[in-house]
């Protein structure tokens, strides 16, 4: 009798811890169609992809967002916040995708769903105009590297580059002042937001060869939000066959 009891008594805890997981787990595409609204979660200082406008956010994200509101066919709301509070922020509901010149990364693919890939992307280095010193990804050992906090640049520099003192910025732009005051001896950025820059600023340079390998834009949300990310699989597959989104990218790029 004792034995049946004990059985008894796991198999309700066990119901009742299955039972509050299940209290817990957002369900998303329920959330939207009830609020009738889509939250997009970026930082708005990432141009050419997003990037302020006085009250708006605009960039190639913001394009692409709006297509994914309008399949929904409700209304989009932006969070504009520090690129490494993304990821807390899509976990915890506040926000339903990460849209934000995101790069796909084993680590990140064990919390979050990816959407297909929409665009290829490489680290860039930027440098003082007259650096002669640094030439290449192998001549940045030992030294003193601005990085977009949280970002593929920043695990790059701070994994890959032996010796390296890591400085983390809230964004690119940061970064790029403190290096032309003289307080970095380079900044590693994705290459298009690094031309961008280039193109604002003078006394820096874009050395052609890059820190490291190709990565892959796509956008991400929840682990296991599959009817949400059918719907952006969709709208992006749209874009890139329309030629749309490379529309977008020429729109937005420098020199185009």
């Amino acid at each position: 009798m004792k034995s049946l009891k004990k059985v008894l008594f796991l198999a309700i805890i066990f119901a009742m811890l299955v039972s509050m997981a299940a209290c817990g787990k957002i369900d998303t595409m329920a959330r939207i169609n009830k609020t009738e609204k889509v939250v997009w979660g970026t930082n708005a200082a990432f141009a050419p992809f997003e990037m302020r406008d006085g009250d708006d956010v605009i960039g190639i994200d913001s394009h692409v967002a709006e297509k994914i509101a309008d399949k929904l066919g409700v209304e989009l709301v932006v969070e504009d916040m520090k690129f490494d509070a993304l990821p807390a922020a899509l976990k915890s509901g506040k926000i339903d995708f990460i849209a934000a010149g995101y790069s796909i990364r084993p680590d990140r693919e064990e919390e979050m769903t990816f959407s297909v890939e929409y665009f290829t992307a490489v680290q860039a280095i930027l440098v003082e105009e007259e650096n002669e010193e640094i030439t290449g990804a192998e001549d940045l050992k030992n030294k003193k590297i601005g990085v977009q906090n949280g970002t593929t640049g920043d695990f790059l520099v701070t994994d890959d580059i032996e010796g390296t003192d890591v400085q983390r910025y809230n964004n690119g732009l940061e970064a790029v002042m403190d290096l032309k005051n003289g307080n970095l001896d380079a900044v590693v950025i994705d290459a298009l937001p690094a031309e961008i820059l280039l193109s604002e600023h003078d006394g820096i340079k874009l050395l052609d060869e890059p820190a490291g390998e190709e990565e892959k834009y796509a956008i991400a949300v929840r682990k296991g939000d599959q009817e949400l990310i059918d719907v952006i699989d969709e709208v992006l597959t749209e874009m890139m066959a329309s030629g749309e989104l490379e529309e977008l990218v020429n729109r937005y790029s420098i020199g185009e």
